[in-house]
């Protein structure tokens, strides 16, 4: 799993009859120290998430393990929301 901020949207008029439906977004990684790493991700939404969100998302063959991206063409997606972090006693980020 992985930490990223949601950047922003995409939208995708033709695509795999297996994605239809689905929300995907564009994810900024970043650090354990809440930092950027400079990397983008675009994941499939599975949770709600929302622009400038913090989220925990996974790539690969974990990427395939939620209830709707099982057995789909799907190589990240967005499984949680983060509300607050904390790394050797100092809180780095709070909804």
């Amino acid at each position: 799993m992985q930490l990223g901020r949601v950047t922003g949207t995409l939208v995708s008029s033709q695509k795999d009859p297996l994605m239809e439906g689905m929300k995907f977004l564009v994810v900024r990684t970043i650090a354990p120290d809440n930092t950027d790493t400079g990397s983008y991700v675009v994941a499939v939404d599975v949770v709600g998430a929302g622009v400038g969100e913090v989220v925990m998302y996974a790539s690969g063959s974990s990427a395939r393990q939620t209830t709707l991206t099982k057995d789909k063409p799907c190589d990240a997606v967005i499984m949680a929301i983060v509300d607050t972090w904390d790394v050797d006693g100092q809180t780095l980020y709070t909804k």
